[in-house]
């Protein structure tokens, strides 16, 4: 069995002791942080398989923690929070997280999406490459070209764009999406696809401006499509 490093940023004691006897219990070695802070130093010097990251944390905010690891870093980040506004889910989700928690919550559904996380990031990828006009996807060596240029994906936008190419002009629905690139069944907020499908048109159009790659479905959800020329 690989033992992988998880690291919990969380400044209530209570809850980061759970989570730790938890995971720990589950077969992972766990480190803990409890400010802001002191996490992008700690994750330069020995980067973690993932990250558990509250966003009320004093010394930096999540928001700002996850802004700063993903200059560097496309470490798996699930944000815990108490606040449950939609604008704090969507703000967490257009930074880059993989996942999000809300407080109150189960430690088992923790390890749970952990692993489901961790199982969809580091799953063992076949030597193939997806390729659909000037898109490029390299399964084994996680790398995306766009017209001869490398994108830097999260996670998320990886397993989205791959299913994506996999089926180009299939229409997926935001459900069907959100259950491929979770790992798990994802209940009540589909809307949380949208920013991932937004990043990841930003990211794509800087290389091929004017040309709709990903297509809205009206009532549907979303298209890849084969030739966006025409």
């Amino acid at each position: 069995m690989i033992v992988r490093d998880i690291l919990i940023v969380e400044d209530e004691i209570k809850i980061s002791q759970i989570l730790r006897d938890y995971l720990i219990q589950a077969g992972y070695k766990v480190s803990c942080l409890d400010r802001g802070d002191t996490v992008v130093p700690c994750v330069r010097k020995n980067p973690p398989c993932l990250i558990l990251l509250d966003i009320m944390i004093p010394g930096m905010d999540g928001i700002e923690v996850c802004r700063e690891i993903r200059k560097f870093s496309d470490v798996p980040v699930i944000m815990i929070t108490a606040r449950v506004e939609e604008i704090d889910r969507l703000l967490g989700l257009e930074l880059g997280a993989d996942d999000y928690i809300c407080k109150p919550f189960s430690p088992r559904e923790v390890v749970a999406r952990v692993k489901a996380v961790l199982r969809r990031t580091h799953a063992s990828r076949a030597d193939d490459t997806l390729v659909v006009g000037e898109i490029r996807l390299i399964q084994e060596t996680y790398q995306v070209l766009v017209a001869g240029h490398e994108l830097k994906l999260t996670p998320c936008e990886f397993y989205l764009l791959k299913t994506l190419l996999g089926h180009p002009d299939r229409i997926f629905s935001r459900n069907e999406l959100i259950n491929i690139i979770q790992g798990y069944v994802f209940e009540g907020y589909d809307r949380t696809i949208d920013s991932h499908v937004k990043n990841l048109r930003k990211k794509i159009s800087r290389h091929l401006p004017g040309k709709e790659v990903i297509r809205t479905i009206y009532g549907m959800g979303y298209k890849l499509i084969a030739n966006p020329d025409k």
